[in-house]
């Protein structure tokens, strides 16, 4: 099992091996075959510590307390995959569809990691590891979800070869070639509704990685992504900056950050998208505020999904008592409220989200429904010594923009920057700690893939009809066997 749980944390960004993910997930089900439930608990555990121990170390740096708590859920989560992964040799016999409860499993895994804890930690989810592998191509018809679902599939197959009686293993090759036909079928179904394109440019300030917020001057940050912007040349449709570039005490309408990034879209005559902090009371606001042409404020948009540990301590109280960490984050970031969009005067309107965001399918959802033709993805992952996480969000933004057949652009102060094409292929990519403009002509989109007409919901519903199917079938058997009672004469 703890082989299974190395080969995964292999096929996570930043290595990125994806064909070890499916490597791993049969090695999973062989390590559980025929084992009874006491024994699959157990094992499921020793799988889950490995690997999300490892795979999310880098959260420790932040907070010891929250860092196993986490590790502690995720465990959890996959123990239970685990348990319901039964393939004894009864059951086996029994039904021929055993071996599809474990990819049924990880997906529900997934989807709970989407939403849970703390309104969702996806950072380590399996599908994670897939965007440069063949199953990407199906996330416009199911999402994130649909490419586990293949990927596991075509692991478990494997597994059910090797121990699945000759039926069983007839169906299973079936299914995997299945498995690996659905994504070239993908662009058949899916609408390309070209709308235009927009010349743009995306700026990289560089410096220092590995410093907490609290450890760095906060105009030094402002200073070198205004220095960097002085390279723009031309008059691009849009620039876009990182998240929190600037830092200001109360509003910024009227400060002397408001006047600085006035001046740069009179000077280049454009639109400017700027990550500013605000304070206010005993939180901060994380937004992006846009300005025009003239260097008039024309919106902004505030994060809405916050991150634990990173933007507000979840239970405060609690883990101020357990970790003295709490201190790198002492303020709470204020809940944002609106459509997570920018309306440009006279430039397609834009969606955006900030950040962690970018993990969750539902911001960019609602971005889509509210006409956004390309995506802004202002982040920063200047914390972080590592490319680990900056890597794993390079590796969302590419899943979201599969999901969606939107161009996704990534800017980070100190990188990951990135310009993703809407198929998920990344055509640009920064480097890490320097300083860059990354400069495109990219496309805007219109249309809505089946994914973002129909969410998770399908994907859920196939979960859970495959749970199902073996208490159905032993309530029909079971009716069958049933002698007649019927004694009328």
């Amino acid at each position: 099992m703890g082989a299974a749980a190395l080969v995964w944390w292999l096929a996570l960004p930043p290595r990125g091996w994806w064909v070890l993910f499916p490597v791993g997930v049969a090695v999973f089900m062989l390590a559980l075959a025929g084992q009874p439930l006491r024994h699959r608990f157990w094992l499921g555990g020793l799988g889950g510590v490995v690997h999300y121990a490892i795979a999310l170390d880098w959260l420790a740096d932040f907070n010891v307390a929250g860092y196993v708590a986490v590790v502690a859920f995720q465990t959890l989560l996959l123990t239970l995959v685990a348990a319901v992964s039964r393939s004894d040799i009864t059951f086996r016999q029994s039904w021929s569809g055993w071996w599809l409860l474990t990819p049924a499993a990880l997906v529900v895994l997934e989807a709970v990691q989407h939403r849970l804890p703390f309104g969702g930690f996806p950072l380590p989810a399996f599908g994670l590891s897939q965007p440069d592998g063949p199953f990407m191509a199906a996330a416009p018809l199911g999402g994130s979800l649909l490419v586990t679902a293949l990927a596991v599939i075509s692991g478990a197959g494997v597994a059910a070869v090797i121990l699945g009686p000759r039926r069983t293993r007839r169906i299973s090759v079936v299914a995997v070639v299945g498995a690996l036909a659905v994504p070239l079928a993908a662009p058949a179904a899916v609408g390309d509704a070209t709308e235009g394109a927009l010349d743009v440019v995306l700026v990289q300030g560089g410096g220092p990685r590995g410093l907490h917020a609290i450890d760095t001057g906060s105009f030094d940050t402002t200073r070198r992504h205004l220095q960097t912007v002085e390279g723009i040349t031309g008059s691009p449709d849009l620039v876009l900056l990182p998240e929190n570039v600037a830092n200001v005490d109360g509003p910024v309408a009227g400060s002397s950050i408001d006047a600085a990034f006035a001046e740069v879209a009179r000077r280049l005559e454009t639109h400017v998208v700027v990550g500013v902090t605000e304070s206010e009371g005993e939180g901060f606001r994380n937004a992006s505020v846009l300005w025009g042409p003239d260097g008039a404020r024309l919106g902004r948009y505030e994060k809405q999904h916050r991150v634990p540990f990173g933007e507000y301590i979840p239970l405060r109280d609690l883990f101020e008592r357990l970790s003295e960490d709490t201190r790198f984050v002492p303020r709470d970031a204020i809940v944002g409220e609106g459509p997570a969009v920018l309306d440009p005067e006279g430039t397609p309107r834009l969606g955006i989200v900030i950040s962690y965001e970018v993990f969750f399918a539902s911001r960019v959802a609602d971005a889509v429904r509210q006409g956004g033709q390309l995506l802004l993805a202002p982040t920063n992952a200047s914390s972080f010594v590592t490319d680990e996480v900056p890597a794993v969000e390079v590796a969302a933004s590419r899943m979201r923009a599969s999901e969606f057949g939107r161009t996704v652009l990534q800017a980070a102060p100190t990188g990951y920057s990135a310009v993703i094409q809407p198929d998920g292929t990344v055509s640009q990519l920064s480097d890490l700690g320097t300083s860059e403009l990354l400069t495109a002509t990219v496309p805007l989109h219109t249309g809505r893939t089946p994914y973002a007409r129909m969410g998770d919901i399908p994907m859920m519903v196939l979960a859970m009809l495959v749970f199902a199917w073996p208490v159905v079938a032993r309530l029909v058997n079971s009716q069958r066997r049933r002698p007649d009672t019927d004694t009328s004469a």
